[in-house]
């Protein structure tokens, strides 16, 4: 319904928001049947951002359908049987975990970030939930089982699904501070196929959301354009100890853009992007 969320008097139904319904089917396709090789930047940004200028979405990265019976979370997906075998702290830290942990991460926050003007959470898959949804009906004899969300697995420190939360709380708190969910201005100026890189700005505040997707490869002296001179700081790390990252990045450093011209803006400056998924 195009007119949804358009104003009565120009014939619409006068909704302030509309569902970007399409951004969680990408990312269950992707998950489930695209190698993490061919992933594509471009499909992802172009997805994230294909929206009617000043029609507002909400941005959501996982479906109320994909949690139901039937499906698989988001979490699920990306751990597969891992998830309820190696989330505690104390076993090993497995590649499918690793990768489980970096994308939950930042496609989330790029969904956050680029998605939307409102952002939606539900049924704890803001700290990886693991189990689906499954109501009491004749088909699985009444059973309360699976009606429910165990909140208690992000409150118990021998497991990994409080780094998590305290992502999804870091994210929260973020948009908070630089409320970019109702800045106008959103600029992508890379969108790199062969280096898996996402780099875009939003807001009027300088705030800039640089993604590596790359599996395996990291990328030293790595030059960002930017839109705006004068100093940039680290404000959110996915790499972070505090979100069970590995703690590569230096979060006090200090980035000075120069006036050197890339991807179409004015300024720039180099920074170090790990990779993400394994170690």
């Amino acid at each position: 319904m195009p007119t949804l969320c358009r104003p009565l008097a120009e014939g619409g139904a006068g909704f302030d928001y509309r569902l970007a319904m399409a951004i969680p089917d990408l990312w269950i396709k992707f998950f489930r049947d695209i190698r993490d090789e061919d992933w594509e930047m471009g499909h992802i940004t172009w997805v994230l951002t294909n929206r009617r200028w000043s029609e507002k979405n909400v941005a959501y990265a996982e479906s109320h359908d994909q949690a139901l019976v039937g499906d698989k979370t988001m979490a699920h997906w990306l751990f597969n049987d891992q998830i309820y075998t190696h989330m505690s702290v104390l076993t090993e830290r497995t590649p499918v975990v690793e990768r489980g942990l970096a994308l939950h991460k930042m496609t989330r926050l790029v969904t956050y970030a680029l998605g939307g003007e409102a952002w939606l959470n539900f049924e704890g898959n803001e700290f990886g939930h693991p189990e689906w949804l499954d109501f009491p009906r004749e088909g699985n004899n009444e059973s309360y089982k699976y009606a429910r969300r165990l909140f208690y697995l992000c409150e118990d420190d021998t497991l990994r699904y409080k780094y998590l939360k305290a992502w999804d709380k870091a994210m929260n708190d973020l948009e908070e501070e630089y409320k970019w969910l109702t800045a106008t201005n959103t600029f992508v100026s890379r969108k790199n196929e062969g280096d898996k890189v996402i780099v875009f700005e939003r807001g009027d505040r300088g705030l800039m959301f640089i993604f590596n997707f790359h599996g395996s490869n990291s990328y030293a002296d790595y030059r960002i354009g930017c839109g705006q001179s004068g100093k940039y700081k680290i404000v959110l790390d996915s790499d972070a100890k505090s979100f069970d990252g590995h703690g590569r990045i230096n979060d006090e450093q200090i980035f000075v853009a120069e006036n050197i011209m890339w991807d179409d803006r004015p300024f720039s400056f180099q920074v170090y992007l790990n990779e993400d998924f394994y170690s």
